[in-house]
């Protein structure tokens, strides 16, 4: 009988236990809580490094505070004269130049006389004639006079004829009449004369004041022209150690411009300085330049150092109201407000903020004068010495150039 080998066994099926899911689910579950931990202390830790907050501080102080209007101008001498000439010709001296001090009377130039000195001597001629013909009528009228008076007495005598009596007559009065028309010739010739001699004078050219010659508008040699009109030859200022400021000041401005308000100005070429002045006058005529209207506002000030030149470029401030010894804060204070904070709701005046139990406390105040640097408090919580707020910022460091301190909270 045949043996029969036994059929393989069926493979078994291995099923995994659960031990394994359960740490698998573990194993999530720790890594999730990982991450929220790690979120968690990155936001602490970034939270807690945020910038803190730098407050410029500035303090309340008493002083003056004043009001202006600004103005651009031009620097002038006070005086300042224009010399010409009267006549026409050519230029042969030239004692003058520019920044030549000089006197009055003082020559400055001389123009060519030749031609002015024959027209001289010409008229003196001509005067000398005139005189001399009124000698010889004044002869010949002595004459005539004593025939009129030889003849009317022969006339009463019946010793001549009427027509004799009558030619004595008209010899005597045209003889006094030729006498009356040489006078009048002579003084004709003679204002002749006088005329040709102020021309003959003009031809030198002298200054009218003491003062510096500012601008020299001819050379030696040149041929000067005053035949329509007088060309100037230099500019003369009487007095450079005072100086004027011919301001343009906008219509919407002038009211405030009033004589003998204080005033100070800047030029460019003394950027650090400032001068002082105050305002001579408030010109009534307006300046229109493209329907653009401004009055010239005249500032008087004293230049002893020689310092401004005429010509110069001016920004001036007029004073328009100032008050003395008051209470101020700096300007950026009203217009400061913090940005973690909210502005009050219930108070419509200005607000100045100070810092009070580290936090930003906004204080009422009623403001009067503001020049824009300072501003004068009238009434509010606030005194002498007290420290407000003008600006923030949010890094470590405080910024450069602050007018006070920074106060980091």
């Amino acid at each position: 009988m045949a043996h029969t080998p036994p059929a393989d066994p069926a493979p078994a099926i291995i099923t995994p236990p659960d031990a394994p899911r359960h740490l698998n689910r573990k194993v999530l579950g720790w890594g999730a809580g990982a991450l929220a931990l790690i979120v968690g202390a990155a936001a602490w830790f970034f939270a807690d490094r945020a910038p803190a907050i730098s407050y410029t501080i500035a303090p309340v102080t008493r002083g003056d505070v004043t009001t202006t209007i600004t103005a651009s101008g031009t620097v002038n001498p006070v005086v300042t004269i224009q010399v010409g000439t009267y006549v026409s010709g050519t230029i042969i001296d030239l004692p003058c130049d520019y920044n030549t001090r000089v006197a009055k009377g003082q020559l400055c130039a001389k123009i060519d006389p030749a031609p002015y000195q024959i027209i001289v001597d010409e008229n003196q001629a001509q005067l000398a004639t005139a005189r001399a013909q009124l000698v010889k009528d004044q002869a010949n009228a002595v004459y005539t006079a004593i025939s009129n008076q030889r003849a009317a007495l022969l006339w009463k005598q019946d010793s001549t004829s009427h027509d004799a009596a009558d030619a004595a007559f008209n010899a005597d009065r045209q003889a006094r009449a030729l006498v009356s028309l040489d006078a009048a010739q002579v003084t004709e010739k003679a204002a002749t004369l006088k005329a040709s001699q102020i021309n003959l004078n003009y031809t030198n050219i002298i200054s009218p004041v003491d003062g510096t010659v500012v601008s020299r508008n001819v050379t030696a040699g040149q041929t000067v022209a005053a035949s329509l009109a007088t060309p100037t030859l230099f500019l003369i200022a009487k007095d450079l150690t005072q100086m004027q400021v011919d301001a343009n000041v906008s219509e919407s401005d002038i009211a405030g411009a009033t004589q003998n308000a204080a005033a100070r100005f800047t030029v460019d070429a003394f950027p650090g300085r400032t001068f002082a002045g105050h305002v001579a006058q408030v010109r009534q005529a307006p300046v229109s330049v493209q329907n653009v209207i401004t009055y010239d506002v005249v500032i008087a000030a004293a230049n002893p150092a020689m310092l401004l030149k005429p010509g110069m470029t001016a920004t001036a401030r007029i004073a328009t109201a100032t008050a003395h010894g008051v209470l101020r804060v700096p300007s950026a204070a009203l217009r400061f407000v913090p940005t973690a904070a909210k502005r009050p709701t219930d108070h419509a005046a200005s607000l100045v903020w100070v810092i009070r139990d580290a936090k930003p406390v906004a204080i009422p105040v009623v403001v009067g004068l503001n020049d824009d640097s300072f501003a004068q408090i009238r009434s509010g919580a606030l005194k002498a010495g007290d420290q407000v707020i003008v600006a923030q910022s949010a890094s470590d460091a405080p910024s450069t150039g602050a007018p006070s301190h920074a106060l980091r909270l």
